[in-house]
């Protein structure tokens, strides 16, 4: 008799023990919805923040890129990095990523790589805007970026694009 009491008691005390330990489906249900409802939440936030980051990088890369070429222009006589030393030539990063001989002076690296176009991958300089080019370069020698559709014009004063030319465009 003292065993199957004890025995009873055993057996209770591990019935209450089991219950403890486990959540019920409603709690888990409930955690679930609260997880989906936060993640709705931060992803659009992620997705934004990403989108400014390539066009911030864009505008900082902008900026380096004309201050580079304006020293390439001040250490060869005014001409551009194209095959002719015109703006209207084919661009040629190898004059802006290695060096040149001038008057026996040795000059660059100006850059350290071909710079992509963050928001669309592109490298190609050209005149106006097409599909494929990343940058654009106007009758002026200023230097402009392609939006994330290579065909529009990236505005650096307000992160938007358009098929317009930007604000102090000079149309070859």
């Amino acid at each position: 008799m003292f065993s199957t009491t004890l025995s009873n008691r055993l057996d209770r005390a591990r019935r209450r023990q089991g219950k403890a330990k486990g959540f019920t489906l409603v709690e888990i249900l409930i955690v679930v919805i609260i997880l989906g409802i936060l993640a709705a939440i931060v992803v659009p936030q992620f997705s934004d923040a990403s989108e400014n980051a390539r066009k911030k990088s864009v505008t900082s890369q902008l900026q380096t890129l004309r201050s580079q070429v304006e020293l390439y222009k001040l250490e060869h006589r005014d001409e551009f990095p194209t095959d002719d030393g015109t703006v209207t030539g084919t661009w040629d990063w190898d004059m802006l990523t290695g060096t040149s001989v001038v008057d026996g002076n040795t000059y660059g690296p100006y850059l350290q790589a071909e710079p992509k176009n963050s928001l669309n991958g592109n490298s190609t300089v050209a005149n106006a805007a097409a599909s494929g080019v990343g940058f654009v370069i106007d009758a002026n020698g200023k230097l402009f970026a392609t939006g994330k559709t290579d065909t529009n014009y990236f505005n650096e004063a307000d992160g938007t694009e358009g098929s317009s030319n930007p604000a102090g465009f000079v149309a070859p």
